[in-house]
């Protein structure tokens, strides 16, 4: 069952202060992280998954001060359409997991850091990096690329809010790499993030809930973080 109609519940106002976020989101506020990590623990030191949970926790609560009314009023949404958010979450999780395993078999030139680095983190220190991978992390990106970025382009064309919501998170996901690493390769490892935000964005779309989204997210990187500690 599909919704018959589809309304963002994000106010003209958390909207502007959502873009403002985001610029800062995507632009600033990861350069501050590394450098007030820089300032604690010296130069050379690895980023500690404590110090990711106080750099995401601060982002959490800048979420929820930006999207606050919107976040309520999708949570009702999730209550009153529960069976198309449940049927977006399954059928999102099998379809963005089946199309990954395809994009496996891509010969792409380098490996996806991000797998390895959250086992790391996780053997390091497991509570806070199962809390970043599966609470904050989920709930903040799925506030700016669905909730913001998707619903605000999909009131003027559905077909623009997903190519744009699908190759933006995507590239958003691996263009730091390329930029930290000096190596631009690490651009083409935006295809594998694509099934998974073609899933995500599905699933917002089909149930009109951010939070079938999250749930989502949370369940992805749930498997995610799963295969790279075995």
């Amino acid at each position: 069952m599909f919704r018959r109609s589809w309304k963002s519940k994000m106010t003209s106002s958390e909207r502007q202060r959502g873009w403002v976020f985001f610029a800062l989101y995507l632009l600033v506020f990861p350069y501050l992280n590394s450098w007030a990590q820089r300032m604690l623990l010296g130069e050379g030191e690895p980023l500690t998954a404590e110090a990711n949970v106080v750099y995401y926790s601060l982002l959490f609560v800048l979420a929820l001060m930006v999207f606050w009314s919107f976040l309520k009023s999708d949570f009702v949404d999730l209550l009153d359409w529960l069976p198309e958010n449940l049927f977006g979450l399954l059928a999102g999780f099998a379809g963005a997991e089946i199309l990954h395993f395809l994009v496996d078999f891509l010969p792409l030139p380098v490996a996806d850091p991000i797998p390895a680095q959250y086992a790391a983190e996780f053997a390091l220190a497991p509570l806070p990096t199962a809390v970043l991978v599966l609470v904050l992390i989920p709930v903040i990106e799925e506030a700016l690329f669905r909730g913001l970025v998707f619903g605000s382009l999909r009131r003027y064309s559905r077909v623009l809010a997903y190519v744009v919501t699908i190759l933006g998170y995507a590239l958003a996901c691996v263009w730091r790499y390329a930029v930290e690493l000096g190596d631009p390769r690490y651009l083409l490892l935006t295809v594998c993030y694509l099934p998974m935000s073609a899933a995500l964005t599905w699933c917002y779309d089909n149930g009109g809930s951010i939070w079938g989204s999250v749930g989502l997210h949370t369940a992805i990187n749930a498997f995610v973080l799963a295969l790279a500690l075995h």
